[in-house]
């Protein structure tokens, strides 16, 4: 599945952990009607203030999300399958942590939540 940015669960998280809204650079707005519409931040059309009843939520891309982050390295392994495998390394002092991911948004999602759960973001 090609993600373009976090969903709107992912985005509430990283809300609630603290991340700066002002770092997204999409947004997610759902109408009254349950429809969804995910636009550039900056986009004229995106109701950010609640308007009609549209409820917004901020999404990060993945430059977005990379911005967040500290020094990271981002591999790409190729499967026999040819299924793709992300791994995101974020260096702390003089090592790193990292896992293997479906797809670079939900590496560097995890990746966030796991820096902030140990403190170190």
């Amino acid at each position: 599945m090609n993600k373009i940015c976090t969903g709107i669960e992912q985005s509430k998280k990283l809300i609630e952990l603290g991340i700066d809204i002002d770092t997204a650079d999409m947004g997610w707005n759902v109408f009254v009607d349950d429809t969804i519409r995910l636009l550039p931040i900056d986009d004229w059309d995106l109701v950010k203030d609640g308007s009609g009843n549209v409820k917004f939520y901020p999404a990060w891309s993945l430059s977005a999300l990379i911005d967040v982050l500290p020094r990271i390295d981002i591999e790409k392994e190729i499967w026999s399958d040819d299924t793709y495998d992300y791994r995101v390394k974020a260096y702390i002092g003089d090592g790193y942590v990292g896992d293997w991911f479906d797809n670079p948004i939900d590496a560097c999602y995890n990746m966030i939540i796991e820096l902030h759960k140990d403190k170190l973001l």
